[in-house]
């Protein structure tokens, strides 16, 4: 019996760990070997080995790391110089230029509705800030202008020149149309936005306003279907078939036959645009800084961004509401940045990031600024035009606006047009910031716009900056105004929606 166990004693000594097979005794239990032994002496030069060479192999890798490293920098500064902007990751150039974020958009906190806080904008002044609404972050700032400097303002804008703010037909549409090659068919199931089948009133107006430019009421709308012999039932209503029947430019033509008056158009007033830059008049220029200041964002954006215009409403002008920048979608460029865009797209809008609005004086009755959704709980476009109350009419409607701000001389409102994504940069459109001029009743309303102008797309924005700056350096002293030039760009690269 001795004999037979001695063998299975050795065996489990064999083993990796001694106590496999009897874990409740320890090793050196069953030698008779003291704790200087072999046995734990041993296991502990084992341990001690492993633990050594895991170290050595922890510092050889931190110094290769390092030794590779120091040879990339040194073959990249010695192959091509190196740009702030390239990712450290690609030693390759791009197709495209890729740019890092390195800028980001610092955004003023609202805290809530009538919150007050100061800003210094100039020397020895502090100007009290006030949050009109927080959806859009909305503030307004009174004193922004001195006397001397909203008349200064006007009599430039006088002396330049202003011209109509609407035109009754936008060009360009028609060629839009044909090159999307959209059928009859895909047109009404864009317009058809309940999807049920039937163009409803609202939906048609909605889609001649920004079409046309020509504001429609519901009583122009059953007129016109009665000249085209549209609604053949007469029930108010457009089905597939109805549609079909009319041309593309049928509400177009009929208009111009009859003839629009200017209360007729979306937009009845006068304007003209003033360039900020070097050179330019002394008050324009600190205009311009004092913006900076406000909105706490890079003077490379606001130096690349629309100049000032300059807008007058008569008695009876008046601005229906709208937003001053459109939703930006893949198939969509920003205008602005156009040239730097390396695709064409068919579509383009003016990304207006911020709008500062100034009041050059008082007025004397009407021509408040409203904001029909501020501060809405939802935001739904198809209740815009309900039982013939239409939020979007500032000539009619613009008492039941959730907000309006009454013009004050010297006066400064301003607000997002975008929400933020979160990450320092611009989000997605703020669909409440839809505003309008209501209808100056009484008098003259003088305002000014600072548009500043931050294309979603960090990547484009980035390349059209870039590509300003080459253009500056490359150009003579002479010709530093060549990208912001009103006169020239204005009406290609500003638009007014």
């Amino acid at each position: 019996m001795s004999d037979n166990k001695e063998p299975e004693d050795a065996a489990e000594d064999t083993t990796p760990s001694g106590s496999a097979t009897l874990p409740l005794r320890p090793p050196c239990e069953r030698l008779p070997c003291h704790k200087s032994s072999v046995c734990s002496r041993s296991y502990f030069v084992v341990v001690m080995v492993f633990f050594h060479v895991y170290i050595i192999n922890v510092i050889a890798l931190l110094f290769y790391v390092h030794y590779s490293s120091g040879q990339e920098d040194a073959s990249r500064s010695h192959d091509a110089p190196r740009s702030d902007h390239q990712r450290p990751e690609s030693r390759r150039p791009p197709s495209k230029p890729e740019f890092l974020r390195d800028v980001s958009l610092t955004r003023v906190e609202g805290i809530r509705v009538g919150h007050v806080q100061k800003v210094s904008l100039v020397p020895n002044k502090v100007h009290e800030m006030r949050t009109l609404s927080m959806k859009p972050l909305l503030f307004e700032i009174p004193g922004f202008l001195s006397e001397d400097e909203c008349r200064i303002v006007m009599q430039l804008a006088q002396l330049k020149g202003l011209m109509e703010s609407q035109l009754m037909v936008q060009d360009g549409q028609e060629e839009l149309a044909k090159e999307l090659n959209l059928s009859p068919e895909e047109i009404f199931n864009l317009l058809d936005i309940n999807q049920d089948g039937q163009l409803q009133l609202h939906e048609i107006l909605t889609h001649s306003r920004v079409r046309d430019g020509i504001w429609l009421t519901p009583e122009n709308l059953r007129e016109i279907y009665a000249g085209l012999k549209a609604d053949k039932d007469g029930n108010g209503l457009l089905s597939l078939e109805e549609f079909r029947l009319l041309s593309s430019d049928a509400f177009q033509r009929f208009l111009l036959q009859r003839g629009v008056k200017r209360s007729q158009l979306v937009r009845n007033s006068r304007h003209t645009w003033l360039y900020q830059g070097k050179g330019a008049h002394q008050v324009l220029q600190d205009i311009k800084a004092r913006v900076i200041r406000l909105t706490r964002l890079p003077p490379s954006l606001v130096d690349l961004s629309e100049p000032l215009q300059v807008v007058r409403y008569e008695e009876g002008g008046h601005y229906h509401a709208h937003h001053d920048s459109g939703p930006v979608y893949p198939e969509t460029a920003c205008t602005h940045t156009r040239l730097a865009a390396n695709t064409s797209t068919p579509f383009e809008t003016s990304c207006r990031y911020i709008t500062v609005l100034f009041y050059l004086n008082s007025v004397e009755g009407g021509g408040e600024t409203a904001f029909p959704v501020a501060d809405n709980r939802t935001y739904d476009e198809v209740s815009l035009i309900q039982n013939d109350v239409d939020l979007l009419d500032t000539r009619r409607h613009c008492d039941k606006s959730n907000l309006r701000v009454k013009p004050t001389k010297g006066t400064a409102v301003f607000w997002y047009n975008y929400l933020s994504d979160g990450r320092g940069w611009v989000g997605e459109q703020d669909e409440y910031a839809l505003h309008g001029g209501c209808m100056v009743t009484h008098g003259t309303k003088w305002v000014a716009n600072k548009w500043i102008n931050i294309d979603p797309d960090y990547q484009r924005q980035a390349r059209y900056q870039q590509l300003v700056s080459q253009q500056l350096e490359d150009e003579d002293d002479d010709d530093d105004d060549l990208t912001l030039d009103p006169d020239t760009h204005t009406s290609d690269i500003h638009q007014d929606l």
